[in-house]
């Protein structure tokens, strides 16, 4: 199912993210534009629509991400360390060729399919994921531990595979490239990542987006 980037009402207008419904059942709602008073009957036209695509679910994130009447679901926050702090692993970098890419494609959706906010990888997806670079499966020479993506020092992509080496990926992943500070977003309900990257040094240097629950 494809996304509407502009979806215009007579009270502002909105992008309507819609492609998690086949797998999820859920949509989120970005306003872009509102008009005085308009963002109650502005969300209430974009619910209407994402009930009829088939969304059990749906969230919403406004301007200046408060002031919503609608309970708050989950904060974005983005976290920043020192590589130095990060640590170092024994555990090593395979990058994800082609032949691979479904393959970290399904380890990838299983792991998050839990995760608040993270979006499903479709296999149309891989061929701007192989563009991109930076997706690697990380090993520590018996088991795969877990895989992730990390792009100009921006950890995109983190999962573990094996319970308890969470610490052992992001170090791995972290020391791909030549950055000293490596950024990453985090959902503020995902305590076990939270705890992870508190552990591993990270601190929250800001909020990127406030999502709060417009139905279900």
């Amino acid at each position: 199912m494809k996304n509407i980037p502009v979806f215009t009402t007579e009270y502002g207008t909105a992008t309507l993210v819609l492609k998690e419904i086949p797998y999820r059942s859920l949509a989120y709602v970005i306003a872009q534009s509102v008009l005085p008073g308009g963002l109650e009957p502005l969300a209430a036209e974009c619910l209407s629509f994402c009930r009829a695509a088939g969304a059990e679910r749906v969230f919403l994130s406004a301007p200046g991400g408060g002031d919503c009447p609608w309970p708050e679901h989950t904060r974005i926050l983005e976290m920043r360390s020192s590589r130095e702090w990060i640590g170092q692993t024994e555990a090593f970098l395979f990058p994800v060729l082609p032949e691979l890419a479904g393959q970290y494609r399904e380890l990838y959706n299983r792991a998050m399919a839990c995760v608040d906010n993270a979006a499903t990888m479709e296999r149309q997806d891989e061929a701007e994921f192989l563009q991109t670079g930076g997706g690697y499966f990380v090993h520590d020479g018996k088991k795969l531990l877990g895989l992730g993506q990390i792009v100009d020092g921006e950890l995109r992509a983190v999962a573990a595979v094996e319970r308890g080496r969470g610490a052992d990926v992001v170090r791995a992943l972290c020391g791909a490239g030549d950055f000293d500070t490596i950024s990453l977003q985090v959902a503020s309900t995902n305590e076990r990542a939270l705890r992870l990257y508190t552990r591993l040094g990270f601190l929250p240097v800001g909020e990127v987006s406030r999502w709060h629950r417009l139905w279900g």
